[in-house]
Parts: structure tokens; sequence; C-alpha cells
């Protein structure tokens, strides 16, 4: 049995485009164990968000496998999808323009219910509706407003919510926080690792802000243009990074110490277009570092000490 809830196997998903197809998520490859949250960070673009709504299918894969408790999902029907939901969720990033505006809370957070048929009355469902707008910490006053009498932050609260009703054991957070004021922030990144440890969750945690991700993540995946160019435990990338863009990543940090020194990798040149990929390393244009090989053969996801990183500085240890 895998190690793994959840594991991805060379994913990828294309978008068709007048220029060809456009590589969002480009043969992509990882897994996130029970209870375990994984961070993937980027730049804006790089692929992170459409790579978990491929995981989901609300964007079909082009290619690969997506195995959830070892059964490959990819091939489900829309009947087999509908129970698979139950078990997967998603918390999106405007939680604003994700709700509707004309349903009142209890309808937002109970549609779910209505949807899988869960619950045997109105009076059940509500009692459900209730237990889980305490456990967000939404009070109970608010079960008849509608999100534009809200806040940012009671509204998020609505989105994990809605995810939570169903009981899921997986759930993709679709930069979840970053809409939100940075006192709001803590709030709910402190209220998302309460829910985890009270109900076991597994998270997917999608950012640009290495900073939350620190906060919250286990481990790290750095994408880069539909790539995953590195995954390590969360403080072995802050440690050590190895790739050059997650060090460059890494040196944008704000340092809260006015007297402390350290290198700023500013990074010259332009993303390349996913539509038209260079054939060799997608940073090669950016790096530093770039040898001959990297314009020509892309590099693997390898091991290397205790991180995984695809980069050719490393092929010779």
């Amino acid at each position: 049995m895998s190690e793994y809830l959840l594991e991805v196997k060379n994913l990828k998903k294309y978008f068709k485009t007048k220029k060809g197809p456009l590589c969002a998520v480009d043969d992509i490859s990882f897994g996130i164990r029970k209870g375990e949250t994984l961070g993937v960070v980027g730049e804006s673009g790089c692929g992170k968000s459409t790579a978990g709504r491929a995981i989901l299918r609300l964007h079909e894969p082009t290619a690969g496998e997506i195995l959830f408790n070892g059964e490959n999902i990819v091939n489900y029907n829309q009947r087999q999808m509908k129970e698979m939901r139950k078990k997967m969720q998603i918390v999106f990033q405007d939680p604003y323009s994700s709700l509707n505006p004309r349903m009142s809370v209890q309808a937002l957070i109970g549609e779910s219910l209505r949807v899988n048929g869960i619950g045997k009355n109105d009076k059940e469902r509500e009692d459900q509706i209730r237990h889980v707008m305490d456990v967000v910490g939404l009070e109970e006053r608010l079960i008849n407003s509608y999100p534009h009498e809200l806040d940012g932050g009671r509204r998020q609260r609505i989105g994990i919510a809605r995810a939570l009703i169903l009981n899921p054991e997986f759930i993709v957070m679709d930069e979840p926080v970053s809409a939100l004021d940075v006192c709001i922030q803590a709030q709910i990144l402190n209220l998302l690792g309460k829910l985890q440890d009270q109900f076991d969750l597994t998270y997917m945690f999608i950012s640009h802000n290495l900073s939350v991700v620190k906060h919250i993540s286990d481990r790290i995946a750095v994408m880069y243009l539909g790539k995953i160019v590195e995954i390590a435990d969360s403080a072995e990338i802050f440690k050590n990074p190895r790739h050059p863009y997650t060090q460059a990543l890494l040196s944008s940090i704000p340092i809260p110490k006015v007297n402390l020194k350290r290198e700023r990798i500013i990074l010259e040149g332009d993303v390349p277009s996913p539509v038209n990929p260079p054939a060799g390393c997608r940073f090669a244009g950016r790096c530093r570092h770039a040898m001959p090989i990297c314009k020509e053969v892309c590099p693997e996801l390898k091991q290397c000490g205790n991180s995984q990183v695809a980069c050719h500085l490393y092929d010779e240890k």
C-alpha cells in the first residue's frame, strides 16, 4: 500500500490556443501523505492553481495519473466523481466571487448536503450547518446573512465550512488568504491548522507568499513554468535551497532586521511563453549558473541530499 493519500504521476494539463497548446502543467509528479500539508509556491502563471484544479478534475487532465487511496481517479465517470468529491474539496482564492451573492449563508453551506442527498430532512441539515458554522468560527446569527453583508474573513470561513461539511479527507487550498488583510490571514491560517488537527485533514496549500507557506506547510514544492523544480521539507527549503530559482524566491522575502545583510538575487529576462517553452531547463534563460546542457536537456527531478531537485548543477553529486 502506498505511503501517500494522494499521488500524482506525470500529470499534464494543456490548453488549446490559436498559437498551439499552452503547457500550464507539464509532467509533474509528487505525493501527499495523510494528515500532511504540501505547500506549492511559484510566480503567477507557473501552473500551481491549474495543478490543484486538475487533481480535482475541475480541469480535465491531458495526461497522467491521479491516485487517491491507491485508486486512479482520472478515468472515473461522472457518477464516480460525484462520490469522490465528498472526499476531495477546494477552497478558492477570492471568497466573494466564489460565493453566489443570491444565496444566504445557510444555503451556501448546505448546498453540498442537498446535492449529495445528505440528511433525512431540513431540520437535520440545518443542525449540520449550524455545527460546521460553529467549528469554523461563524456566529450563528449570520445564518441568514448574504455574502455582501460580510467581511472577507467571514466570507472565507463560509468557503471553508462549505468544503468541510462533507467530511472530506483532502482539501486544495487555492491561495485562501491572499485576498485578506494580514491580521485576518493569521486568523484563517490558525483556523486551518486547528481544523487539520481536529479532523485529520490533508492539504495542498497553494500560495505565492513564502512566509505563509513556511508557517503552514510540512513540505514545499516549488513550481516554475509548469514544472516542479524542487521538493523538500519546509525547514530544509528555507535552510538549504538548492535550485537557483528557489534561492532567488527566498532572497526576495523581506527581513525584519535593519542591519542584517543578505544577497538579493535579481532575476533578469522574462519568463518564457508556456505556449512555446524552451527545450531544456525552462529557467536557463534567467539562471546565473546556466550551462550549455541546460538549454538542451530538461533536467529530471532527482534526490539530492534531503531534497528533490531538477537542476543540472547536481547531476554529478
